[in-house]
């Protein structure tokens, strides 16, 4: 799956000088290094891009065979995958984190933003005051901040 974000990372680099965050289970995964089983890619961009600039976004994935399936979510499918959107400007007001300083990753010429693993948790921390993850992704949201811990108190 990490594969398919390089492939859009790099579409983003290229085509609109966007550095795009890699978010959720996927991003906790390559920042911890081990598999979480994340079902999907979330990726936060600029807010820019998901209003004025949206269709500049959407053309990038249509065109490398991205299907929307939700435009309220910014939600693309492709060979069974799913990539959604989000503004990487709201990590801010959930969870506190400055997005100025968040790490730049390089990986084979392509570059993207990669939470740490303090940041990460207080996203996760946050996140068990969302009613719907409270009561969808609670137990796996809890696993996550247990994992985070753990790596932290490793680092000690």
């Amino acid at each position: 799956m990490k594969n398919k974000f390089i492939e859009v990372a790099k579409q983003l680099n290229e085509k609109l000088d966007i550095e795009p965050l890699l978010f959720g289970s996927l991003g906790l995964e390559q920042r911890l290094g081990t598999d979480l089983n994340a079902d999907d890619i979330d990726v936060l961009i600029p807010e820019i891009f998901l209003c004025d600039r949206w269709e500049s976004v959407y053309k990038i994935m249509s065109e490398s065979g991205w299907r929307l399936y939700d435009f309220h979510e910014h939600a693309f499918e492709k060979n069974g995958i799913s990539i959604a959107f989000a503004a990487i400007e709201s990590l801010v007001s959930f969870a506190g984190v400055d997005i100025k300083n968040i790490p730049i990753i390089e990986e084979n010429g392509v570059r993207y933003k990669l939470l740490d693993l303090r940041d990460y948790l207080s996203v996760y921390t946050a996140s068990l005051k969302d009613s719907y993850r409270k009561n969808v992704k609670n137990k796996n949201d809890m696993q996550k901040i247990d994992l985070i811990n753990q790596a932290l108190d490793l680092r000690k």
